[in-house]
This record gives structure tokens, sequence and C-alpha cells, in this order.
């Protein structure tokens, strides 16, 4: 069995589709396609990542590293030389490619770079102040009484009052 089905899931759960979407995919995935251009990803921090792709051959200029909604794609497109039967054996894939990764929430590229043939892009995760986890103080004594603010009246009562 290679498919799963999500369709209880989304009768019970809100806002877990994003989630279900990815399972989904990842069971779909065609395994020749993942085998090219290889790539590590590594952590390099509590809250900082790094994708390494080998791409020897092509030049930074031939690369599009592009990061739309929690989507990074990196994109390779050599140009074309004139061969012209200059290569005996052409060992070296210089094949156009176009790989997905998924961001998590909150992950951020910070920057990339070309070295050796190896593209490093550089990935952090900046959690929002107003969703970073907070200590709430515990007071002693007696709980305060909930403070209820006069509503303001509406004004059709000062209407029929005018009246």
């Amino acid at each position: 069995m290679d498919r799963f089905d999500f369709s209880p899931l989304f009768r019970s759960t809100i806002g877990f589709d994003r989630m279900a979407r990815l399972v989904d995919a990842a069971t779909r995935v065609d395994s020749t396609a993942l085998s090219y251009p290889p790539y590590n990803i590594e952590k390099t921090g509590e809250d900082a990542y790094r994708l390494t792709m080998a791409v020897a051959g092509f030049a930074q200029d031939e690369i599009d590293i592009v990061v739309h909604e929690s989507t990074l794609t990196v994109t390779g497109k050599a140009r074309q030389d004139d061969e012209n039967g200059r290569y005996l054996h052409r060992g070296i894939a210089r094949r156009a490619f176009e790989r997905r990764f998924s961001l998590a929430d909150h992950l951020k590229v910070t920057g990339a770079s070309m070295d050796n043939g190896l593209l490093h892009v550089d990935l952090v995760r900046e959690v929002p102040e107003a969703m970073k986890p907070r200590n709430i103080k515990i007071e002693s004594g007696a709980p305060a009484a909930p403070q209820v603010q006069a509503q303001p009246t509406p004004q059709v009562t000062e209407q029929k009052q005018a009246a």
C-alpha cells in the first residue's frame, strides 16, 4: 500500500491540510528524480540549517534560488556549449534540474554561496516574539475582581430620549 487516504482527518481537524498534503506528496515522489543533484541537509545550530547541493560544472549565473511562500526552489540551467565532438567521454552531468524543498513555518533563507562545486544555502528559524513561549507571573493574595468598563450607550437611545 503506497497511498494514504487523509479524508477522515479533514473531517476532525482544522488547519492541518498543509501537513496532509506534505505527507501525501512524500508518498508520491519519484525516487529517480531525487538522485540529481545530490544534496545534504544539516543542522548547524539550534535554529540554523544548511542545504548543500553538488552542482559541479554549473556557474553561479546558471543557478536560481527562489523562496515562495513555504517552498524553496533551486533550479539549474546549464548553457549549451558548442561541443563539436570535443568530448570523448562526458561523465559530468550538466543537465537541467529543479529541486523543491518544503520549509517549516518561520524558516527563512539567510544566504547562499558556492564553493568548489558545492552550493550552500543557509536557513534560520526566526520565530516572532508573539509566538515564543513566555512566563506568566503568579501573584499572591485574593484574585482581583474582573474590571468591567462601562460601555457607551448606543446612539439609538439618545435619539429616543431627544424625541
